[in-house]
């Protein structure tokens, strides 16, 4: 599961979908091994026990749900959900991000890696009261091999998979068609074959329907709505240990400061931004009482994707991207005339690294850097030659094309995103001065023109996990949509045969080394094909109140963050300050043994009336894939 942040996180995916943790995680391959009776409307006055007893833990966010179905939810918001309703065959440790037990425990390759047996552990039920079983993993497996819709989100984890069955209850067998190096690091959520098998078209269903829903994650959502909230309370018979707050409240707030004003209050318990905090706003909470602010690498990257043309899976072209952007030269020199370091200095204030390879540095060993003969550093007189050789010469002040048209673009713009806003404003100024003009398109649901190839440029980001391959597998050809302007599991379209033989290559690769340099062979390719720009790597810039969580692990362990983590362990372990936290901890369930992660999330969005949840995935602010 991965997590994007324009277009379909990423995610990841969080869906939103990602980076294998180094050597030790692919050594673990070959080894196998609102208050209760507070009207959900209002805003919680405080995150603490209620007059019954129970502790409500209310997090604040920016982004809306795109779908509860764990196969359409592409957003980071919609997977971390059900990172907390549905568990996965294995999880990344808090500390370290290496593969831990999750609903396997164990998991071992034949000699020839063709054939993978899991271990499906005893102690899971679902919150009906039906046992967990390996039947519910192969079923999960299967229908996202044989139905298009339910292979949407998460589709490029099984594209290898050649059969996968279970015989017996605690036995799940999967085989391939070629060596899969991720098979310890499926992010797929496994879903109740018994409630599920009942779901007619996969491609519509939302699982928004029917309250409580059916899980045997640490959570189990109870109530939903548009735009304005997610609720949930603690599974007691979650096999790892029942999670210390009793409730947990997403509340969705399309107004940041509003968020933040509610934290200062004491409304909420922990603010995410959109998808961080801005510089002022974090600002404005240091040293306040009772408030903490968190600030560590992140996972994401925020980039500028240009469309190279829409087209689905048989070749046809659709959208009206402009041409131009066809021509490599064209790209590179847009990204020429695009100064990171300004941007760092500027709009994130020093909240960020500056933008290379398309990896960030937190995951070291996939991390990449372009040489110094490569790089295309902020270089406007290079910029304006490569435009002159690829025939967009100045007339006047304008860059005009041989067909005699003027070099004008469309931009896509998060509107919740006050950096995507900032950038624009740069852009325009930029590339005004080489002749190019820019419109800066912000709009609330950037999807719909996204899906339908109707753009020149977008701001894009996903968050990235422990393994690449997801992040990796969203710009192949097997990812472009089945027709045209349907959601599927592309970034932007790109399609390119040399990069299908790289990402064939790595995938089918178990030595983390060799794997790690076919990475950076692609992540070489993306950069010279200018398809996508990173231009920084944002820092986890987050708060909560310390009068309401006691305490919280960020992940990593030594500097990391709260939010949209690899895993539920964040929701799952935080605990209330008036706790003694007695309860489970990460050292006593597999996971690391410095104890347990973060505080819990509130996902506010406060947005008047409903509308209903489009059953594909749409882009939302920047955090889109987990």
């Amino acid at each position: 599961m991965v997590t994007r942040v324009p277009p379909p996180s990423a995610q990841p995916r969080s869906r939103m979908r990602i980076l294998l943790a180094s050597g030790a995680a692919a050594l673990a391959l070959a080894a196998g091994s609102i208050v209760p009776g507070m009207p959900l409307g209002a805003a919680p006055q405080q995150a603490q026990a209620a007059d019954n007893g129970k502790t409500t833990l209310t997090v604040a966010v920016a982004q809306s749900v795109d779908s509860l179905s764990p196969f359409l939810a592409q957003r980071l918001m919609s997977t971390s959900v059900h990172r907390l309703m549905y568990d996965f065959l294995t999880n990344y440790d808090p500390k370290d991000n290496h593969t831990v037990p999750g609903l396997a425990t164990k998991w071992e390759p034949s000699a020839d890696k063709l054939t993978w047996t899991y271990t499906i552990r005893s102690n899971s039920k679902w919150s009906d009261g039906q046992q967990t079983t390996a039947e519910d993993a192969a079923w999960t497996f299967n229908k996202m091999m044989t139905d298009e819709g339910a292979a949407t989100a998460n589709g490029s984890f099984v594209a290898n998979f050649k059969k996968v069955t279970a015989p017996s209850p605690e036995k799940l067998v999967i085989e391939l068609k070629q060596p899969q190096a991720t098979m310890a690091a499926l992010d797929v959520p496994i879903v109740p074959k018994h409630v599920w098998e009942k779901v007619g078209d996969f491609s519509k269903f939302n699982n928004d329907t029917k309250f409580p829903i059916v899980g045997n994650g640490p959570y189990i959502l109870t109530d939903y709505k548009v735009d304005q909230y997610v609720k949930l309370k603690a599974n007691k018979s979650f096999w790892r240990g029942a999670p210390k707050f009793d409730e947990l409240v997403f509340k969705t707030y399309k107004d940041q400061d509003a968020a933040v004003a509610a934290l200062r209050k004491g409304e909420v318990s922990f603010v995410a931004g959109a998808p961080a905090l801005t510089p002022a706003q974090a600002a404005s909470l240091k040293g306040d009482k009772n408030i903490k602010v968190n600030e560590g690498p992140g996972r994401r990257f925020f980039a500028l994707a240009t469309n190279p043309g829409a087209q689905t899976k048989d070749g046809k072209k659709f959208g009206d991207g402009n041409k131009a952007l066809l021509d490599q030269k064209v790209r590179q020199a847009l990204f020429l005339s695009i100064d990171r370091k300004t941007i760092i200095d500027k709009v994130f204030q020093g909240h960020a690294v500056e933008g290379q390879g398309y990896i960030p540095p937190r995951f070291s060993d996939y991390f990449w850097q372009p040489s110094d003969s490569q790089k295309l550093s902020y270089d406007p007189d290079r910029a304006a030659k490569l435009l002159d050789q690829a025939g967009y010469k100045l007339k006047g002040d304008q860059r005009v094309g041989k067909d005699g048209k003027p070099l004008d673009l469309r931009i896509l713009c998060h509107a919740t995103d006050p950096n995507d806003k900032a950038i624009g404003k740069y852009l325009k100024e930029w590339w005004g001065k080489l002749g190019i003009g820019l419109k800066v398109d912000c709009r609330d649901d950037v999807s719909v023109p996204w899906y339908a190839g109707e753009y020149d440029l977008a701001f894009d980001g996903w968050s990235v996990n422990p393994d690449p391959d997801f992040v990796l597998g969203i710009h192949t050809c097997a990812a472009l949509p089945a027709k045209a302007k349907e959601s599927a599991a592309t970034d932007n379209f790109i399609c390119d045969k040399t990069y299908d033989e790289l990402y064939k290559k790595q995938l089918a690769e178990y030595d983390p080394a060799k794997r790690a340099d076919i990475v950076k062979q692609m992540e070489s390719w993306m950069y010279d094909s200018g398809y996508m720009n990173i231009i920084a790597y944002p820092n986890a810039v987050e708060a909560y109140r310390t009068d309401q969580i006691k305490s919280i692990t960020t992940m990593p362990e030594a500097a990391g963050n709260i939010y949209g983590q690899d895993g539920y362990w964040s929701w799952w372990s935080a605990v209330p300050a008036a706790a003694d936290g007695k309860n489970g901890s990460a050292a006593d369930s597999g996971g690391s043994s410095t104890g347990v992660v973060i505080g819990i999330l509130v996902a506010v969005v406060v947005v008047a009336g409903g509308g209903f949840l489009l059953a594909r995935r749409r882009r939302s602010t920047a955090e889109e894939r987990e």
